[in-house]
């Protein structure tokens, strides 16, 4: 911490801490709300610290938009990605059944290492198939988008939730209204950098809450590779490669 405005408490310049910001992350400074701060989690280094907050926000708020609880089982989407290597732990620590799907046996076997029960590798598995096997998913985060719609809601149990939180698979898709109805699923589309002030305070103290108290032990970023500041191109051309997994960090 830099630099506190007046009025600010609980914080003092010096303090090492992570925000959540709602863009300008590629800068030497920012200024943002006292609200969106949090302390670097013990035993986490301020490098680390800067691979988890906006991951589990994230995380966090959409598991919440889903009603998340104990016992329920979880489908992962992207699970070797920085949001959903975090999902899988979050998940397990929760208490929930995580199946996550990656691309490649190794990347599938390494999301088991996070916590997942199953590890589906999309190349070659089906994951509609292994889930309805396991009952179905409850919540399932979702990064794909259009391509994945209908076989996400083929591998929901009845009143389970789909919550897209990605495109990469495209924008638009058909969507049949009568698997929806009869399975009384719910589709949610959330954005984080979008939200007013006061939401993303809520996100922010319920990550305080219920998030900083599991780290490190039970959830902690993956950090695959740290890039100076200078470098951000590289880093950028490292994820389209499609080797990393977990997250990428510029640092000064």
């Amino acid at each position: 911490m830099a630099a506190l405005g007046a009025g600010v408490a609980g914080i003092s310049e010096g303090d090492e801490v992570v925000a959540l910001l709602a863009g300008g992350g590629y800068a030497d400074l920012v200024a943002v709300h006292e609200s969106l701060v949090l302390p670097v989690p013990t035993g986490l280094s301020l490098v680390e610290a800067g691979g988890l907050m906006e991951a589990a926000c994230t995380v966090w708020s959409n598991l919440a938009a889903a009603d998340a609880t104990a016992g329920q089982t979880l489908l992962v989407h992207g699970g070797s990605g920085g949001v959903g290597s975090l999902a899988i732990q979050m998940g397990a620590a929760m208490g929930m059944r995580v199946f996550a799907t990656a691309g490649g046996r190794e990347r599938a076997g390494r999301c088991e290492e996070l916590g997942a029960e199953r590890g589906v590798d999309h190349r070659e598995e089906d994951f509609v198939e292994i889930l309805r096997a396991a009952g179905g998913a409850d919540v399932i985060l979702d990064v794909i988008g259009a391509a994945y719609l209908d076989r996400n809601l083929r591998a929901l149990r009845t009143g389970g939730a789909l919550v897209v939180i990605g495109m990469q698979g495209g924008a638009t898709a058909e969507l049949n209204l009568g698997r929806l109805l009869s399975s009384r699923a719910r589709v949610i589309g959330t954005t984080l950098r979008a939200r007013p002030l006061e939401e993303k305070a809520a996100i922010v103290a319920g990550v305080r809450r219920d998030v900083w108290p599991l780290v490190p032990d039970a959830v902690r970023p993956l950090i695959h590779a740290t890039y100076p500041l200078a470098e951000a191109g590289q880093a950028h051309r490292a994820l389209d490669g499609g080797d990393v997994f977990g997250k990428l960090l510029l640092i000064p």
